[in-house]
């Protein structure tokens, strides 16, 4: 066996945190992330803040910022009420800051939402776009002569269907079924693919070659979300010096590439700051130092990678168990990011939902039979998307007293209870703010 490799760090962020290790690092604190990609590669690529509330409306209307402060005022429990909504503002502009320095830029209107077409024709309301996006909300508003592009095998996307939900209030709509170049021998295409190809010009001239025909009289060109992996603003614009008219994409189903992008961006500018990454790695076991009698064994305890907290231990590994050396990470705290069911964070069996790493109490309803209504489109909700990890207001999860479960252990993100972010639409603020706010609250007590 190889001797030992120890890294000292600040903080050791457990799951696909990116923000977190984002406020981290810009605060000069080492850090080191292990787990897997997690939700993040179910993203839309868009980031909410608070598209809807009160819960069963159909929008929070035009100012995002004053829906927060009646949210808080009611669900007094929520993540977004555990800190100043002056933080929320500064987190959200410390994101933009750095998508924008890592080649992938935002838009939006300050306090105020904006409406984004989805892939089947109904509308997003959101927070901030893509640039490659913000043509498109500006289409919605403005009503150009716009032609909507359709590609040949690509499922989950309807340029048919988008039309025909609008047509009534936009008449100068009208869509084109092309086939992407290359791909005149496949039954079915995939978004990573054709983005990956147009980061080549070549491949950007063959694809302007078959759009040009179909230009007369347009105005804009809306096409699904596939203009390169990254370096989108290059792309972007030569594609439109290519075929003369000015185009914006529209999001696409999941795994979308404008969540891929969003992927990419945050962990290369990260890897900038410094950051070291554990990928594609878990954690097996956790165990407190000061108490031997306490050992949760979560799978297979043969550690690649052990990560040694102040007040706890974890042991990190791949999925299969594979050894390829020993590694001796030490933190100073914990921020646990691991999301709900995707993410791995949770797990629901027959009888209730657990925490899968440092088995912490989870908020749920008291039996199985209560996490769902009868309807699903029931504008209650659904109980069980207000599961999670209860907090405290320094975002440390609480144990079955009701206190800090440990005293440098803090959570951020979708793992949160009292936080159904899929209703509201609000899921990339929570995940942003809650970051911020962990980050701070850790900084605070190592002080």
């Amino acid at each position: 066996m190889s001797d030992t490799k120890t890294i000292e760090t600040d903080v050791c962020v457990i799951g696909a945190g990116l923000a977190t290790t984002l406020f981290a690092a810009n605060r000069g604190l080492s850090c080191v992330e292990v787990g897997q990609t997690g939700e993040i590669n179910y993203s839309s690529g868009l980031l909410d803040l608070l598209g809807v509330y009160p819960a069963g409306e159909k929008q929070a209307g035009n100012n995002p910022w004053e829906a927060i402060e009646a949210l808080v005022r009611d669900i007094p429990r929520h993540p977004y009420a555990r800190l100043p909504q002056e933080d929320i503002r500064t987190a959200f502009e410390e994101v933009l800051a750095f998508l924008e320095d890592a080649g992938l830029p935002y838009i939006r209107r300050d306090n105020q939402n904006i409406d984004v077409l989805t892939s089947i024709g109904s509308l997003k309301r959101t927070y901030c776009v893509p640039h490659t996006m913000w043509r498109g909300v500006e289409s919605l508003e403005k009503k150009p002569a716009c032609l909507l592009i359709d590609i040949r095998g690509l499922k989950g996307f309807s340029a048919r269907q988008i039309a025909a939900a609008l047509q009534s209030g936009w008449p100068g709509l009208r869509t084109a079924r092309i086939t992407f170049p290359g791909t005149d021998h496949l039954n079915e295409v995939f978004t990573e693919h054709m983005a990956s190809a147009l980061i080549l010009p070549q491949n950007r001239e063959k694809l302007a070659l078959t759009l040009r025909p179909l230009l007369k009289d347009v105005q804009m060109v809306g096409m699904p979300a596939i203009l390169g992996l990254y370096r989108t603003p290059e792309v972007l614009a030569d594609m439109e010096e290519r075929i003369g008219v000015p185009l914006f994409e529209i999001p696409t189903i999941p795994p979308s590439v404008s969540g891929l992008r969003l992927k990419e961006a945050f962990e290369r500018g990260l890897r900038t700051k410094g950051v070291q990454y554990l990928s594609q790695k878990r954690v097996l076991a956790v165990r407190h130092p000061e108490d031997a009698s306490f050992e949760l064994d979560i799978g297979r305890v043969d550690p690649e990678l052990t990560v040694c907290a102040r007040g706890v231990i974890l042991h990190v590994g791949h999925r299969d168990g594979a050894a390829c050396g020993e590694l001796t990470v030490c933190a100073r705290g914990v921020i646990l990011a691991s999301g709900r069911f995707i993410g791995g964070g949770l797990h629901a069996d027959r009888i209730r939902i657990k925490e899968t790493i440092f088995d912490l109490p989870v908020y749920q309803p008291a039996g199985r039979t209560e996490w769902h209504r009868r309807e699903f489109l029931d504008t209650r909700g659904h109980l069980v998307n207000q599961a999670g990890v209860e907090i405290d207001n320094s975002f440390r999860p609480l144990n079955k007293s009701g206190q800090p479960a440990y005293p440098t252990l803090f959570a951020a993100g979708s793992l949160l209870a009292h936080n159904d972010w899929k209703r509201l639409k609000c899921g990339a603020g929570v995940a942003i703010a809650s970051a911020f706010g962990a980050v701070k609250a850790f900084r605070q007590i190592r002080q």
